[in-house]
């Protein structure tokens, strides 16, 4: 983190604003107050990384359920920061597969905050922050789990047909793809 100030800083004297040379970009002075606030104020279930120091608009958070269907599960989502940021939200990829009426299998994720528009009111917006990214994916484990609005409707129907074979195959997914 430090190095991408650094390179903020330095890109920023190379090339000035009133010459109209672009410096460093909105997205990336966000990201490194973001950053720091989430680093700072995550919970014991939730990890951050950074595969490049310099890059803090691509990152994975690893979330490790402690409670509920999943717990024990180690899971990665891929987070990446487009140029728009904070107008768009992030585009998230669970990198893990699992079952989960929120998730499909291929890692599409069902947020409502990560929604440019959403009819609950719970979309995107440019008040929001990487923290409330995390805490969202965090809390799809818990209480943001919605059998009755799903994206996996396969996995939706399941549960509500057979609970019990529901989270038998839960922990089937959680002990072949997630530990």
């Amino acid at each position: 983190m430090l190095t991408l100030s650094k390179k903020l800083k330095k890109d920023d004297e190379k090339t000035p604003r009133r010459s109209g040379g672009r410096g460093s970009s909105i997205r990336d002075r966000l990201l490194i107050g973001e950053v720091a606030e989430l680093e700072n104020n995550l919970n014991s279930t939730c990890k951050v990384h950074f595969p490049d120091p310099n890059r803090l608009h691509e990152f994975f958070v690893i979330i490790t359920p402690d409670e509920g269907f999943w717990q024990g599960g180690t899971f990665q989502f891929y987070v990446e920061v487009s140029e728009n940021y904070n107008i768009q939200p992030p585009t998230v990829k669970c990198r893990t597969r699992l079952w989960h009426p929120n998730i499909t299998e291929s890692g599409d994720v069902c947020l409502s905050l990560l929604r440019d528009h959403s009819l609950d009111g719970t979309g995107w917006l440019p008040t929001r922050t990487l923290k409330d990214v995390v805490w969202g994916l965090s809390s799809l484990f818990s209480d943001l789990c919605d059998f009755d609005d799903p994206l996996n409707v396969e996995a939706a129907n399941h549960f509500h047909r057979d609970k019990q074979g529901f989270v038998r195959k839960v922990e089937y997914y959680v002990h072949r793809y997630a530990m």
